[in-house]
C-alpha cells in the first residue's frame, strides 16, 4: 500500500465486535488515516490554502453489517466531500473483495473544510496553474486520489472481516442552540446568507433548523464499542490551516475519555446545507477551535447522557434497498462558460463580487461533469422495524431531510448527505426562488432536492 505521510504509518487500527448469543446482526468496524501530506492544499474556502500541520488526523471508519445473506458497509470520512469519481472506484473493488453488493455501500464525508481540496474545478485550476509555473505540482507531492482509494477499500474488506454478533440499541434526543439556518429574510425584502450578527436587517430565518440527534450504539453484552452520531451541522467551526476533523473530532474524543479509549464514535451528517453554528443575536464572537470544541463536547455529552434510555432495535434484520433518480444538472451557454474560465484567475481576489467567483466556479465544475443530468443514487438501510438510515448525495438543505422524516415509517430515520457524490448545495425549489449563496452555488435543477426526497421517501415506506 502506498505510503502518504507520517500519519499513513499508523495503518489500519481495527476494533471488532464481541459475540452475544441470538444476536441475528452482524457487525464489524474498521478505522485508517487517510491524513494527505502537510503542504496540500485545503477545501473549502475560495482561495489557495496549504495545509501547515495536523491538529487532527483525519480518519475514515467503516461500519459493515451482516444479516444471512443480507450485507452493507457504510463509510464515514474526515473530508469535505466524496466525490463519485472515488466513490465510484472504492464501491466497485470493495464490492468484488468482499461480495457486499455495489448498492449497499455509501461513502459518505462529515464535511470538515479543513481537509485537502482532491476534486473539483478548484482544485483543477490550481493544479494547472502549478504545473504553468513550477513544470509540476509541488503541492500535490502523492497521488492523494489514488491512496485514498486503497485505504477506504483496505478499511471496508478490514471491517468485514472482523465481523461478529452485535445489539444494535438506539435513542435520540434534541440538542437546541448549536445550529442555526443561515439564510435570513432580510428587510429590503431580499434573502442573504450569514448576514452578520446582530444586524438590523434581519427580519426572520429564511428555513427551519433540526436539532434532533440520533445515536446507534452497537453493544457487545452491555459494553458499547462504537456508536454514530446523527446531527445536522456545517463541519466549519474552526478554519486555519492544520488538518482536523472539526467538531466531529472533539466529539470522538469526549467519548474516547468518558466511554472507552477503544471506542469508536462515526459520525454522520444530517442535512444541513443551510445550516451553520453562528447565532446572529448573540453579539459574543464564536472563536474557532473553543467554538469547535464546545461544540463536540456538547454533543459527547448529549450521546453519553442517552446511554441509560438506550432500546434495543425493535425487530433487529438488515434489508437495503437503493433507487437512482435523474436530475437535471444547470446549463450555461459557451460565452458564459468562456467567461467563467477566464474569471477563474481573479478567484481569492478583490477585483471579483464574491457570489461572480462563486458562480464562475459553478460553471466550470458543471463542465467537469460533462453531462446534462446525473444518475445520483438514493439508498435506505433497514436496521429493524424502527431504525432506518437513508443515503443521500450533497449538500441537502435542512427542510428535505424533515420533510423526509415526517413522512417516513421509521421512528428513527438516520439521514446522511454528502453519500457517495459531492453535488454541491441541494435547494428546495422555494429557496432557489429567495436566491443567495447556496442557491449561486448550486449545480442542479429546482426540483431536484424534492425529487432526491420523493424517492427516499419511497423506499423508505416500501418495508
Amino acid at each position: 500500500m502506498r505510503i502518504l505521510s507520517a500519519g499513513f504509518a499508523f495503518g489500519l487500527l481495527l476494533f471488532s465486535v464481541g459475540v452475544v448469543d441470538a444476536a441475528p446482526v452482524q457487525a464489524g468496524i474498521a478505522t485508517v488515516d487517510i491524513t494527505p501530506p502537510v503542504g496540500w492544499r485545503m477545501s473549502g474556502y475560495f482561495y489557495e490554502r496549504l495545509s501547515g500541520g495536523i491538529h487532527d488526523p483525519l480518519q475514515a471508519k467503516a461500519l459493515v453489517f451482516r444479516d444471512g445473506d443480507e450485507r452493507a458497509a457504510l463509510v464515514f470520512c474526515d473530508l469535505i466531500g466524496m466525490p463519485a469519481v472515488v466513490s465510484g472506484e472504492v464501491r466497485q473493488q470493495a464490492s468484488r473483495k468482499t461480495g457486499i453488493p455495489v448498492a449497499n455501500i455509501l461513502i459518505a464525508a462529515t464535511h470538515t473544510h479543513t481537509g485537502p481540496l482532491y476534486y473539483g474545478a478548484l482544485r483543477e485550476f490550481f493544479h494547472q496553474r502549478a504545473i504553468g509555473e513550477y513544470g509540476n505540482d509541488p503541492f500535490e507531492g502523492v497521488d492523494y486520489r489514488g491512496v485514498l482509494t486503497d485505504r477506504l477499500v483496505a478499511v471496508i474488506v478490514q471491517a468485514d472481516r472482523k465481523a461478529q454478533p452485535v445489539e444494535l440499541n438506539v435513542a435520540k434526543t434534541t440538542v437546541p442552540g448549536l445550529s442555526f439556518n443561515r439564510r435570513y429574510h432580510m428587510k429590503n425584502g431580499s434573502v442573504q446568507f450569514n448576514p452578520g450578527k446582530t444586524n438590523e436587517n434581519i427580519v426572520r430565518p429564511a428555513g427551519p433548523t433540526d436539532p434532533e440527534l440520533i445515536f446507534l450504539a452497537i453493544k457487545r453484552k452491555k459494553e458499547a464499542l462504537a456508536g454514530l452520531t446523527s446531527f445536522a451541522l456545517h463541519a466549519d467551526t474552526v478554519g486555519g490551516t492544520n488538518y482536523g476533523a472539526d467538531f466531529p473530532g472533539y466529539l470522538d474524543r469526549f467519548l474516547q475519555r468518558t466511554v472507552g479509549s477503544e471506542f469508536v464514535s462515526l459520525f454522520a451528517n444530517g442535512p444541513c446545507g443551510d445550516l451553520n453554528h453562528i447565532n446572529v443575536s448573540d453579539p459574543r464572537p464564536q472563536k474557532g477551535g473553543e467554538e469547535t470544541e464546545r461544540i463536540g463536547n456538547a454533543l459527547g455529552n448529549r450521546v453519553v447522557s442517552l446511554f441509560p434510555s438506550l432500546k434495543p432495535i425493535a425487530r433487529p434484520g438488515l434489508i437495503v434497498k437503493s433507487a437512482t433518480v435523474n436530475v437535471a444538472l444547470q446549463q450555461y451557454r459557451p460565452e458564459q462558460i468562456a467567461e467563467a474560465r477566464d474569471n477563474m484567475k481573479k478567484i481569492g481576489g478583490k477585483e471579483l463580487p464574491f457570489l461572480r467567483q462563486v458562480e464562475s466556479y459553478k460553471i466550470m465544475d458543471l463542465q467537469l461533469r460533462k453531462t446534462n443530468a446525473l444518475a445520483l443514487p438514493v439508498q435506505v438501510f433497514r436496521l429493524g422495524s424502527d431504525t432506518a438510515i437513508v443515503g443521500l448525495p450533497g449538500e441537502i438543505f435542512s427542510e428535505l431531510g424533515l420533510t423526509i422524516k415526517s413522512k417516513s415509517r421509521f421512528r428513527n430515520t438516520i439521514i446522511v448527505e454528502l453519500a457517495n457524490d459531492s453535488i454541491g448545495y441541494v435547494p428546495t425549489k422555494k429557496a432557489f426562488r429567495e436566491g443567495s449563496y447556496e442557491i449561486v452555488n448550486s449545480r442542479v435543477q429546482p426540483g431536484g432536492g424534492e425529487m432526491l426526497a420523493e424517492a427516499a421517501i419511497r423506499l423508505l415506506n416500501s418495508f
